[in-house]
C-alpha cells in the first residue's frame, strides 16, 4: 500500500501565512517560508499544521 501524500496550501499556526505543501505525508516536518517555524503536518484530511515538537538534547545519555 502506497503512503498517502497531498499537495495543498495550509495556514501557519505561528504567523498565519500561507504555506504551500507539495507531496507531503502526515507527520512530515515542513518550514514556514515567512517566519521559519518548523511545522508538523498532523493531518492531511483536512490539512492541518501544528508547531513541530522541540527536539531535546540527550547529551550522550
Amino acid at each position: 500500500m502506497a503512503l498517502q501524500t497531498i499537495s495543498a496550501t495550509a495556514e501557519c499556526p505561528e504567523c498565519f501565512a500561507d504555506v504551500a505543501l507539495v507531496d507531503v505525508m502526515q507527520h512530515e516536518i515542513v518550514q514556514c517560508p515567512e517566519c521559519g517555524a518548523d511545522l508538523e503536518v498532523v493531518s492531511i484530511e483536512p490539512v492541518l499544521l501544528e508547531l513541530a515538537p522541540e527536539e531535546e538534547e540527550d547529551w550522550g545519555e
